[in-house]
């Protein structure tokens, strides 16, 4: 049984905050951090009822590798490469 009532979102963990300090420290924050303590929420919460940390590594491994490619995507962007005619790789693979 937990002390804090259920409403109340629990803090990241420590296998959270280096992640997310380096989500904050981005350009993108406003918009990665937001998602990540979202995505870090259902993980928990996910979590607590499979009795697995799967979720919360997966959430902090897949913020690990966007964060690792981000400089390579914002070089290919400031390249001039025009991506209009093109389709979301999403599109064609589904949710996954």
């Amino acid at each position: 049984m937990s002390a804090q009532p259920e409403e109340a979102p629990a803090p990241p963990a420590p296998a959270a905050a280096q992640p997310l300090a380096q989500l904050r420290a981005d350009r993108r924050a406003d918009t990665w951090v937001s998602a990540f303590e979202r995505d870090w929420a259902k993980a928990l919460e996910d979590s607590r009822h499979s009795y697995s940390l799967t979720p919360v590594h997966d959430v902090v491994r897949t913020r690990q590798v966007r964060l690792a490619s981000a400089p390579a995507v914002d070089a290919y962007l400031d390249s001039g490469r025009d991506e209009t005619g093109f389709v979301d790789l999403a599109d064609i693979l589904g949710a996954r």
